[in-house]
């Protein structure tokens, strides 16, 4: 399929696309937060990697060359994200308010302030952080997605969840929201 792909033959494209597109928006989606362009986003890093897979040493590493791809356009648009907000080009990072069926309300207002707490980290230790509890990957495999070392990879992910741990439990609402999750858990 890289073969095909790199001497341009137009089943190819769509065979990548289908194969990994699904994985990539669910990544993106995740890291990014609700409201976010994850259509867009899957869509840059299906550019980016069509555009660079001639660079590709080994036809067997597809799958990593597109997480990697991901990975980098992931950190570079959190990266603007903040830099945005920072400069006020953004509206503050509180999600606007929607309409929502009543049981679901509760479980949206946890999220938008879980995805708030997250725009506070830096975008690594975020990415390793959404990787590892979100994605459920494990630390080897965060340390090659990110082209980072092991021990990076243990210190993001302690830094990151320690920051998380702290903020969630001084939100008194998202507190009681994960405490009910718990107890639903271990029922």
């Amino acid at each position: 399929m890289v073969r095909a792909l790199m001497a341009g033959e137009p089943w190819a494209a769509a065979a990548v696309w289908n194969a990994h597109a699904p994985k990539v928006f669910r990544i993106v989606a995740r890291v990014l937060g609700p409201g976010a362009d994850a259509e867009d986003v899957t869509q840059e890093v299906f550019v980016r990697v069509f555009s660079r897979v001639s660079g590709l040493r080994d036809p067997d590493a597809l799958g990593s060359f597109v997480f990697s791809v991901t990975v980098r356009l992931l950190k570079w648009e959190l990266r603007r994200r903040r830099v945005r907000r920072i400069l006020q080009l953004a509206d503050t990072a509180e999600l606007p308010e929607q309409a929502v069926e009543p049981a679901d309300s509760e479980a949206r207002e946890a999220l938008g302030r879980l995805y708030a707490i997250l725009d506070t980290l830096s975008a690594d230790d975020r990415t390793a952080f959404v990787l590892r509890h979100m994605e459920g990957m494990s630390l080897p495999e965060i340390a090659e997605a990110t082209g980072s070392s092991l021990a990076t990879v243990k210190r993001r992910l302690s830094r990151a969840t320690e920051r998380v741990s702290s903020q969630v439990e001084k939100d008194m609402s998202l507190a009681a929201y994960c405490m009910r999750g718990e107890a639903r858990d271990d029922a």
